[in-house]
């Protein structure tokens, strides 16, 4: 699959360069579902990393040994798989500690909030389901419910959240269907 070989290509780029990293939105859903029921996967075109702004340079250079194109969209960081490459297919940085939207509820977890599943670095579960809630897009709380699927994220879990958070996790607890 090739986004895969993208999101293995990248992370071993950062992990040379030893550029903190986190992988984050979709494959990190997929890292943390996977180990309860790989049946329960949902694949993703793109692969969002977690990483530090002040690496920028850094990971600029990385990537572009690793075959990536810089390009660098209306707020945003993307890296092309080449020069043909397509940005809803390349890696999309998101900034460690920052908020995506001025509004968030919550800033972006820090990359050390992260684990080491063997081939690469992915947010921890706690951060993951942080930023999901914070985002609750459609596509984040399919998200959701997929980790309250295969056991991951339960009622137990409201106790730990900010309020905003757990009513938007409680919301989906109570409706799964919606």
């Amino acid at each position: 699959m090739k986004v895969q070989e993208r999101l293995l290509r990248a992370t071993s780029a950062l992990r040379i360069a030893n550029i903190p990293y986190a992988v984050v939105g979709g494959n990190a859903v997929a890292s943390w579902v996977g180990r309860r029921d790989p049946g329960a996967i949902r694949h993703t075109r793109d692969v969002d990393i977690l990483v530090n702004r002040g690496d920028v340079s850094a990971i600029k250079d990385a990537m572009s040994g690793a075959g990536f194109v810089h390009w660098n969209g209306p707020g945003f960081d993307v890296f092309r798989d080449g020069p043909e490459g397509l940005p809803s297919e390349g890696i999309h940085l998101l900034f460690a500690n920052e908020r995506v939207f001025g509004d968030d509820a919550a800033l972006q977890p820090d990359t050390s909030e992260s684990v080491d599943m063997q081939e690469f670095r992915v947010v921890s579960l706690e951060a993951l389901v942080r930023m999901k809630l914070t985002a609750f897009r459609r596509k984040d709380q399919v998200h959701v419910l997929d980790m309250i699927g295969v056991g991951l994220v339960d009622a137990t879990w409201l106790a730990n959240l900010p309020p905003s958070l757990a009513a938007r996790l409680k919301e989906l607890l109570d409706d799964p269907h919606g």
